[in-house]
């Protein structure tokens, strides 16, 4: 991607949409933007769009993107930066959204960067917001990182022929742990036999388990890791019982999940419940008239947290924003088929 961000202050800070997070959902927000004939911008506290696909797991296969059997996160993020290019958003990118005010017909935000920008309407496409890594309890942990404790994949190739320990049950440690066993010796640790992820994804590892392509420790759990200089040599594993086994290793992922921090959001005055803000159905507005939230961060009864549910609702909230924005002008909605965009 040639991402162009808007750091420099100028006079023209006025748009349609502005859109905090340029995630799946934030990026999707632009193009919908876009096909309404809205002026948006994006701002995201990351140096590069695409949110936890691009900065967590840019190699991760998605398996329920519509028309695609599979498609990796990076790959995806860049046809969605693509497809909203068509209608030339601006990128606010390295900041964070720090005040957001409400005026008679308009809202003015303020950036960590020092930019002040104008909108008639504010889509929150967050996601977990401010995110970083759980990290598991063990000692002296960080002189790993980064050598052979990582808490995100960037390029896997760099892992070929490793003897890798994948920590977690969840979907990120599963489908990595099934795209990593092409290339390396894997062995999944997990506190439970039950696995919280996708039931074809279970089954999958299962195949593979029997089949002796991916070792399984259930019931089990990290204890120590052992190695010279930050690179690993063994992780230590034990039972509820105190049990104890070494696993050879090479290389550590620990996939618990993110620590979720909405940051300077949670003073804007939004109706919250755990760290997600409550929206209406089916247009998503918030308590507050013109602001919107879609995708991970948006919360209302009857919530799937998938990536194609963003979508939609970024459609909806754009949709509903259109009288706004246009001050009263009636939305006459067209297919894209019918529509097209102007090349």
């Amino acid at each position: 991607m040639n991402i162009k961000s808007e750091n420099m202050k100028s006079e023209n800070m006025k748009f349609d949409i502005v859109i905090i997070g340029a995630g799946p959902s934030g990026l999707f927000s632009a193009f919908q933007a876009g096909m309404l004939g809205m002026k948006s911008a994006l701002i995201d506290a990351l140096e590069v769009p695409g949110g936890q696909c691009a900065a967590l797991y840019p190699e991760k296969p998605i398996y329920d993107i519509p028309a695609h059997p599979y498609i990796l996160s990076q790959d995806l993020v860049d046809k969605l930066y693509e497809q909203a290019n068509a209608f030339n958003p601006k990128y606010f990118l390295a900041q964070q959204v720090v005040t957001l005010k409400t005026c008679d017909n308009f809202f003015e935000l303020s950036t960590s960067k020092n930019i002040t920008i104008e909108a008639k309407a504010v889509i929150i496409a967050a996601g977990a917001g401010s995110f970083g890594p759980n990290r598991p309890p063990l000692k002296d942990i960080e002189k790993y990182e980064g050598k052979s404790v990582f808490y995100l994949v960037s390029n896997r190739n760099l892992l070929a022929g490793k003897n890798i320990v994948i920590a977690g049950g969840g979907d990120s440690a599963l489908d990595w742990a099934l795209s990593l066993s092409e290339i390396a010796s894997v062995t999944i640790v997990h506190r439970r036999d039950k696995f919280r992820a996708a039931p074809a994804t279970i089954s999958k590892i299962q195949e593979f388990a029997q089949a002796g392509k991916i070792n399984l420790a259930t019931n089990y759990q990290l204890s120590d890791i052992n190695g010279n200089d930050g690179l690993l040599k063994e992780v230590i594993i034990s039972d509820l019982n105190g049990n104890s086994k070494s696993l050879k290793a090479d290389i550590l992922l620990p996939f618990f999940g993110l620590a979720q921090n909405l940051g300077p959001i949670l003073d804007f005055g939004l109706n919250l419940n755990m760290h997600h803000i409550k929206v209406d159905h089916p247009y998503f507005e918030t308590n507050i008239k013109g602001i919107y939230a879609v995708g991970d961060v948006a919360t209302y009864e009857g919530k799937l947290k998938l990536i194609l549910t963003g979508f939609a609702e970024s459609a909806a909230a754009l949709h509903h924003a259109y009288c706004r924005v246009f001050d009263g002008k009636p939305l006459h909605f067209e297919y894209s088929t019918t529509k097209g965009i102007k090349q």
